[in-house]
């Protein structure tokens, strides 16, 4: 009765992930090996190395790349300021970062267009102090800072949660050791939080890597990464095949992203805030 019960329960979950995940990947797999009249080819995947497309994905490398750093570097002090301030309450943590993500993803990206444009509050404040107008909206920059600004707590959440767990008998006993902050940082706190860095680091560069609203709404059509390109097969050229194929080549840097996430966070510290 108990096992019934149990399968009962679990029909919902599995019926939305036959519905929504199995079902759309075996869609896209199967559109990424044949042509437009059912026959099977290597030819969408293949097509990853035409130069458009190359120069779209090394684009989206680059970006997000730079993305990640510029996360990191801002994310690393952040979370030692809040593990420093010792709140007792890690939820409420994660519920000040999350609160902004409560909002639409659409409006915030658009509020920033606002803030960017050549009239927008940004280019008022340069103005004023005498810079002159700022050209920020429809450029790579402007993208970067937009990856940045809705990816960033993805970087400080598992970095804060790994730096949570050291215990400060840790640090105390270095420090009656002799240990400089330099050295108690290097380390100690970095080897210990590694597993937080580069959970950050998987999670700020898969969706970073396959973004294309961002640079849609920020980049003004100018900054194509391979997200736009997939994005306009499906819906502008609708050659769902071609799109299919480029979206495989995408998911062969996920699974290779998660692999790597695995081996680097076999203790799951950097995730377990989620």
């Amino acid at each position: 009765m108990r096992k019934s019960g149990r399968q009962l329960f679990a029909g919902p979950y599995l019926i939305w992930i036959i519905g929504f995940i199995l079902l759309p990947l075996a869609m896209i797999i199967y559109y990424a090996f044949t042509t437009s009249g059912g026959t099977f080819t290597f030819e969408n995947v293949a097509a990853i190395a035409d130069p458009v497309h190359v120069r779209s994905i090394l684009l989206s490398l680059k970006l997000g790349i730079i993305c990640t750093l510029v996360c990191l570097l801002l994310a690393y002090p952040l979370a030692m300021i809040l593990n420093g301030l010792k709140i007792k309450q890690q939820n409420f943590v994660v519920f000040i970062f999350i609160l902004p993500m409560w909002m639409n993803f659409m409006l915030r990206i658009l509020a920033w267009r606002l803030l960017l444009s050549n009239n927008g509050i940004v280019n008022a404040i340069f103005q004023f102090f005498g810079f002159g107008t700022v050209k920020m909206l429809n450029t790579q920059t402007a993208v970067v800072f937009g990856m940045v600004y809705d990816f960033l707590p993805f970087m400080i959440l598992p970095i804060y949660n790994s730096m949570a767990r050291i215990k400060n008998d840790v640090i105390e006993a270095a420090k009656d050791l002799g240990a400089s902050d330099a050295i108690i940082l290097f380390k100690i706190i970095i080897p210990l939080t590694l597993s937080g860095i580069i959970s950050g680091i998987i999670m700020v560069f898969v969706p970073a890597l396959t973004s294309f609203v961002i640079s849609d709404l920020l980049g003004g059509g100018k900054v194509l990464l391979i997200g736009n390109v997939i994005e306009q097969e499906f819906m502008q050229g609708t050659n769902w095949n071609l799109g299919s194929g480029l979206s495989v080549v995408l998911m062969i840097f996920v699974v290779a992203s998660m692999a790597l996430m695995n081996i680097f966070d076999k203790d799951g510290g950097g995730t377990a805030v989620w």
